[in-house]
């Protein structure tokens, strides 16, 4: 299936599919594209039109190595595109789908890569407010770096910005994808450059851990935590690269890093972190509602494991096989009240691995042995303590515990 793209492009397939619009693999007279075809209720939005066209000099002067380049703009009747750099490689979330985490010396390689890309960005004056592992490219064809990473670029510069105009999300609406905003932006504040340093450092916590540090649950949930939990330390990294990635977490935007500083500090880094394996944690546990607690004790049947968490796709019907997928999308930006309905605190910290999941089987098995073993030992204490002298047993004495016995609270 080919289509026409104005006058001078081709498109020959559908390379992948999002919110935002279709990705084509295209040719034009230079050869090769990556043509972002933005979807018919977008394109036929007048205002967004003209934006786009004033956002045109911007985006293609943007000229970096580890930016995916932007060709052309085209508006055409019904179609409006973004003509690109064609990329032979796959996008960071495939790999993550794939592998869950990276070992710490090709994740840091990766963002101190994208890090470079937003510094020629931001100036250019151009913010992407959308950085997260969708949007970063990895050239299969490029030379292998520390740690046997790809070379990273970054993309889709500017969807964000031409979505989000004011008579489409007005004061009251959000654009992004919760796991990666920033809490200024949850708080209504305009985004500026230190939006995507928020970003890059969730992704590179999630390239480290395999989950983000503030996901999981109900996207209100996420969002309350962006902005009232801290994150808690990654076990197995060294201080001086936790120590970063907790500065680019900072709440208060002037406290980050710029991105051109997060990429030569991550190039630093690189020797502490040379040759380790890939962190041995598992995912923290969403918070479950009493009533969902009380089921879980309750509940002798042991549940399917919750999926592993990524980022939180907002947009009914996407599909989780695009390779190019985009979870932007419009969100109403909590009031105050709801922010501060949290807790303020640390986030839930990781478990270590092969530890039970609360409300696991193998937690409630673990529980009810610790119960038994607590009453069994009481009995004991109380038999002694009526005969004035101490009782022992040896295992092949031992009796079958009494299980009538009350047991104090498991810890």
């Amino acid at each position: 299936m080919t289509r026409k793209i104005g006058s001078r492009y081709t498109a020959h397939q559908i390379l992948g599919r999002g919110s935002a619009g279709t990705v084509w693999l295209g040719e034009g007279p230079e050869g090769p594209v990556a043509i972002k075809l933005l979807r018919e209720d977008l394109a036929s939005d007048q205002e967004l039109v003209g934006r786009f066209v004033q956002e045109r000099t911007a985006l293609l002067s943007l000229d970096h190595a580890r930016v995916v380049g932007v060709h052309d703009l085209v508006v055409d009747g019904n179609d409006l595109a973004l003509v690109m750099d064609l990329v032979r490689g796959t996008d960071l979330r495939t790999r993550l789908d794939r592998e869950r985490r990276m070992a710490p010396e090709a994740a840091v390689a990766i963002v101190a890569d994208v890090a470079d890309g937003l510094a020629a960005a931001h100036a250019a004056g151009i913010v992407h407010r959308d950085v997260k592992p969708e949007n970063v490219l990895l050239d299969m064809q490029g030379p292998l770096g520390p740690g046997g990473a790809h070379p990273a670029l970054l993309t889709d510069f500017g969807v964000a910005k031409l979505i989000d105009s004011p008579r489409r999300t007005r004061a009251a609406k959000i654009i992004g994808t919760p796991d990666y905003l920033a809490p200024e932006i949850i708080e209504g504040l305009p985004p500026r450059a230190a939006v995507d340093i928020y970003a890059l450092a969730t992704v590179l916590y999630e390239l480290l851990a395999g989950f983000t540090p503030f996901g999981g649950g109900h996207p209100g949930a996420i969002l309350r935590r962006h902005v009232t939990e801290t994150v808690v330390p990654l076990p197995g990294i060294p201080e001086e690269l936790w120590q970063l990635i907790v500065q680019c977490l900072a709440k208060a935007p002037a406290s980050r890093l710029r991105a051109s500083e997060l990429a030569a500090r991550l190039r630093e880094l690189l020797p502490l972190v040379a040759g380790m394996p890939p962190l041995d944690v598992d995912e923290p546990d969403t918070e479950a509602s009493p009533a969902e607690a009380a089921h879980e004790e309750s509940d002798p049947e042991p549940r399917e494991a919750a999926p592993r968490r990524g980022a939180v796709p907002l947009v009914p019907g996407a599909a989780p096989a695009d390779s190019n997928r985009d979870t932007h999308t419009s969100m109403r930006v909590p009031g105050p009240d709801e922010l501060a309905g949290g807790a303020r605190g640390t986030a839930r910290a990781p478990r270590a691995s092969g530890a039970a999941r609360p409300g696991s089987a193998k937690h409630r098995a673990s529980a009810r042995r610790r119960r038994i073993t607590l009453g069994v030992a009481g009995a004991v204490l109380v038999a002694a303590a009526a005969a004035g002298t101490w009782v022992a047993t040896s295992d092949d004495e031992a009796a079958p515990p009494d299980t009538s016995t009350s047991a104090p609270p498991a810890p």
